[in-house]
């Protein structure tokens, strides 16, 4: 199986090592493509494992309603020290409709691991 990340490796090669915890994602860019694989396979437990828990909501995650996660296009990665942000677009499909998701997240480093803290949604 191909990363869904879009890295046109295969997914052991890719993210799947991150998600089944053989290796710790190097970069913020890294932990951002793993995320977006981890919700193309609904994995909860490695989407709350890799968000700050000084944001992480309590409610669940991952969408109820069946998503078709179509690809990701990584726009911008600007690291800095140890916080970085990632700005993104992820296409998706719900019930048929298609939606994007265009956000710029911002990520810390803690003892040598990265971790999603937020996004904002910039108007365009």
């Amino acid at each position: 199986m191909m990363c869904p990340c879009g890295s046109g490796k295969a997914l052991d090669a890719c993210c799947g090592r991150y998600l089944n915890g053989s290796a710790i994602a190097p970069t913020a860019e890294a932990l951002m493509r793993s995320r977006y694989v981890a919700y193309t396979l609904d994995d909860e437990a490695y989407l709350r494992a890799t968000w700050d828990e000084r944001t992480l909501p309590a409610e669940r995650l991952v969408h109820d309603d069946p998503t078709t996660w179509l690809g990701l296009e990584i726009k911008q990665f600007i690291p800095s020290g140890n916080s970085a942000t990632v700005e993104f677009v992820a296409r998706y499909k719900i019930g048929g409709r298609a939606h994007r998701l265009h956000e710029i997240s911002r990520f810390v480093q803690h003892d040598g691991k990265w971790f999603y803290v937020d996004g904002s949604f910039p108007k365009n």
